[in-house]
């Protein structure tokens, strides 16, 4: 169906959920695991976007900067990506509906696939997670804050990784995906858009390699909440639409 391929994810999803937000991987690190990717900074000091080898930090305030190589992630996802399976996005689908039709383009639902979304939007609906400060708070909590940004008429790229529902904890199930314009000064993780003109690329993946933190506040994090979907829901969805 097609050729092994690896996902690097640093960290678990539950564990941000439960408010692990000191790093302990620097992003030069990361970048020699992937070339595309996405996931947070340390403190939740913003968004990340890994687009052909670089990292952009996405801030609060919906700006884009490049990462120093040497500022630390508490959770992300990166591999090297090849669109192996490509189309054209039909004009005016909103996130929904083209989750679904993304669904149609994947051989199998039981694998991870990287997603980048390349071209232009009616609209891109973003949030951005803003720096935390000690003792962390859960971050169902820490999301409460959050503005969000809408951009009107804008090219950029959606990247991301669209995760089978057997992983939920360990990453976010379904779509989980950032956004950030063509001219890489804006941003964040997105809750909803609409597509004007734009090409879906798949990247198909078959191997996970997970690293978990070496850390006392790891050891000691609920990773298996009972609210698991709820907490899921409010720090990445908060907005009618699939993810």
């Amino acid at each position: 169906m097609f050729t092994r391929h690896t996902i690097f994810q640093n960290s678990l999803m539950t564990a941000l959920l439960d408010g692990i937000y000191d790093g302990e991987m620097t992003i030069s690190e990361l970048l020699g695991k992937g070339n595309f990717g996405l996931g947070t900074f340390d403190g939740l000091d913003g968004e990340m976007i890994i687009l052909d080898g670089t990292c952009y930090q996405l801030r609060g305030d919906g700006s884009a900067q490049i990462a120093d190589l040497d500022q630390r992630t508490p959770y992300a996802v990166a591999t090297n990506f090849v669109p192996r399976i490509t189309a054209d996005a039909p004009a005016g689908l909103r996130r929904d509906q083209l989750s679904a039709f993304i669904d149609k383009l994947e051989p199998s639902a039981n694998y991870m696939y990287a997603v980048r979304i390349l071209g232009t939007f009616k609209e891109v609906t973003t949030r951005t997670v803003v720096k935390q400060e000690k003792p962390y708070p859960p971050m169902s909590e820490a999301v409460g804050g959050d503005k969000e940004l809408h951009f009107k008429d804008v090219e950029g790229v959606i990247g991301g990784f669209r995760t089978p529902v057997y992983e939920k904890g360990i990453s976010v199930p379904g779509c989980h995906v950032h956004f950030i314009d063509a001219a890489r000064t804006s941003g964040g993780h997105v809750l909803d858009y609409v597509v004007d003109k734009a090409t879906v690329e798949l990247c198909p993946a078959s191997d996970l390699e997970l690293r978990l933190p070496l850390t006392q506040e790891f050891s000691r994090a609920n990773l298996s909440p009972e609210d698991l979907d709820s907490q899921l829901h409010t720090t990445e969805v908060k907005t009618k639409g699939d993810h």
